[in-house]
């Protein structure tokens, strides 16, 4: 489609023109590639305290809460299978790697805090993992399955925009999807308690700062992530200034630290 709209000089004042009693043109959602960069920096700036996300691919630690090692892009834990699945991907894509000696430990350790199995050696061994281009190909793969793919997904069913739909990609990040009040869906059916989605006819404003103390409401229901900066300093000040589209310059806080994206 985007070759075939490139290769037909005609038809580009077409797409970028809006011509009388048409809709307007969809502004880029949160996968565009230019706002899926910010995203990933916005995330980066709570997750890691930087905006460089791609030198968090050799990340690790155990930040204390419950989930065990902590580690990558977006924070894959050894304690809630989604670093179980990034590692079992890599050992597909690239046989007898050296982390794949740690499949057996973190299918044991999976669902727990535990270390067993992984101590000494394993995030010395992440880390080394971590300049292979394959690993991080395989980190950006696994991030986009489970975690930003399914944002927007849902995002561009709500009818919401660029930030909308990365506040979608944030919460689930951080919370993971599933069946419990805290999880993303739990997040959002607390919301649809207080507001409609512009897709059900609601207002997005409106609908986005219901979902934002929904969030709020999940984050403070544990101690580790009992800081709401993310939202309060960065998410919703996006919103008060009315910027759905994510449109740069941005500045925001989180955890006390000012950011900047020109």
């Amino acid at each position: 489609m985007l070759a075939l709209l490139g290769a037909t000089a005609v038809a580009a004042p077409l797409l970028t023109t809006q011509l009388a009693g048409a809709a307007p043109v969809a502004a880029a959602g949160v996968d565009d590639p230019a706002k899926k960069e910010i995203a990933m920096k916005l995330v980066s700036s709570a997750e890691n305290s930087s905006l460089d996300w791609k030198a968090q691919y050799e990340y690790i630690e155990d930040i204390g809460d419950g989930r065990g090692y902590t580690a990558g892009i977006i924070g894959f834990c050894s304690g809630t299978h989604d670093m179980l699945d990034l590692v079992e991907l890599y050992a597909e894509r690239k046989p007898g790697n050296v982390l794949a000696k740690y499949l057996p430990a973190l299918r044991d350790v999976d669902g727990s805090d535990s270390h067993d199995g992984l101590d000494p050696d394993f995030p010395k061994d992440w880390a080394k993992a971590a300049q292979d281009s394959a690993f991080q190909q395989a980190q950006n793969d696994e991030r986009d399955r489970v975690y930003f793919n399914p944002a927007v997904e849902q995002g561009k069913a709500d009818g919401v925009g660029t930030l909308g739909q990365f506040t979608y990609y944030d919460a689930i990040v951080m919370h993971g999807d599933g069946g419990d009040p805290t999880s993303f869906s739990g997040i959002r059916k607390r919301a649809l308690g207080q507001a409609k989605p512009p897709a059900q006819g609601g207002d997005e404003t409106t609908w986005l700062n219901a979902f934002l103390d929904a969030r709020v409401w999940a984050m403070k229901q544990e101690e580790a992530h009992s800081d709401t900066s993310r939202v309060d300093t960065a998410q919703r000040v996006f919103l008060q200034k009315g910027n759905l589209n994510l449109d740069p310059p941005l500045d925001w806080k989180v955890y006390g630290d000012s950011y900047h994206i020109g």
